[in-house]
């Protein structure tokens, strides 16, 4: 009896190791599944042919989280990219009249006391030409699990009646806030498209995971080789 229970035991033993590696070998697989080929020409998603695409972007250079001072902001960083990778029509930088403080300390206290009230910061410029545009790539770094307020004042000062809104955002990890959902209650008439959110370090320090991500994204969004 005791010979035939150690024989099924291994039996079962030997099942379930098998199982173990054929499952660990699929996700190896789709782990290492390049998604998009971003070193050749992109197309966009059928829906999207023929449309004007925009890259719309507020960024902040000066001390940032984890990469210290910069002249450029992370979220800049990766408009450029994605509006070259995506043969955008236009890049608009959405400026604040007051700049927001170099010193990342006096950044968040500023940031902080903007959100408890709500504020809708006065931009520097209009882009004057949003009639033109259908699609609108919207990117902003994530202060304080939210948008920033100059994103919001952007969203209020146009229409956005049957436009397509895509955010995408840089911060301390990959995960969007949760508050771009909101957009559409925001930019009146605008449907939302799902975003993407890469680590700010990231962006500066690691091209091929930069590239990893925005592939898996934009492919999920149509865009093919």
């Amino acid at each position: 009896m005791k010979k035939i229970l150690a024989v099924l035991l291994a039996a079962l033993l030997l099942l379930t190791l098998g199982c173990g590696s054929k499952n660990t070998a699929a996700d190896d697989a789709e782990e290492d599944h390049a998604a998009l080929d971003l070193s050749q020409p992109l197309k966009p998603p059928a829906s999207f042919e023929g449309k004007r695409v925009l890259v719309a972007f507020f960024s902040r250079a000066g001390e940032n989280h984890e990469v210290g001072y910069v002249e450029k902001g992370n979220t800049a960083l990766l408009a450029e990219q994605l509006a070259e990778l995506i043969h955008a029509d236009a890049t608009f930088e959405i400026q604040t009249v007051i700049p927001y403080p170099i010193d990342l300390k006096e950044m968040t206290e500023v940031a902080k006391e903007e959100q408890a009230k709500q504020a809708r910061p006065l931009l520097a410029s209009k882009f004057d030409d949003m009639a033109q545009y259908d699609i609108i790539f919207l990117g902003y770094p994530i202060w304080y699990q939210d948008l920033p307020m100059p994103i919001y004042t952007f969203l209020e000062s146009y229409d956005f009646a049957d436009k397509v809104i895509i955010p995408f955002s840089t911060g301390s990890g990959n995960a969007m806030s949760g508050k771009e959902a909101d957009i559409p209650n925001y930019a009146k008439g605008a449907a939302a498209f799902p975003g993407m959110c890469i680590r700010g370090k990231t962006v500066r320090d690691n091209a091929t995971e930069t590239n990893k991500h925005i592939a898996v994204w934009l492919e999920g969004l149509g865009y093919h080789n």
